[in-house]
């Protein structure tokens, strides 16, 4: 994922220099980079707390961008209680992903 991240930069900034892109004008979509992140985490045969990680970076990415969009008229002022109502949702899910997560995955393949 890391080199896939590069390359896109490294091709970002190439467009901007010869003239095809600005690139400072797709700054503002970084919290997408989280999300990508995010979800790299929570797939394939994760542990508990690396989808549980990767659940959290996935929501603040997704809450950073529509702030940062104003999309749903959202800003940081007037958006920041769904932090804490995603913890209290974290909490009630922590026993559910626990019970569907093997706890150490490589003692699995051992056997």
């Amino acid at each position: 994922m890391w080199g896939l991240l590069l390359v896109g930069l490294g091709a970002a900034i190439f467009l901007h220099i010869i003239g095809y892109l600005h690139f400072w004008d797709l700054w503002h979509y970084w919290p997408l980079v989280l999300v990508v992140i995010g979800v790299n985490k929570m797939i394939g045969f994760p542990t508990a707390r690396h989808f549980t990680s990767g659940l959290w970076t996935l929501f603040i990415g997704v809450w950073l961008f529509f702030t940062f969009e104003g999309l749903f008229g959202l800003t940081l002022k007037n958006s920041w209680p769904f932090v804490i109502i995603a913890y209290g949702i974290g909490m009630i899910l922590e026993p559910f992903i626990k019970a569907r997560f093997p706890e150490n995955p490589e003692s699995d393949h051992e056997n």
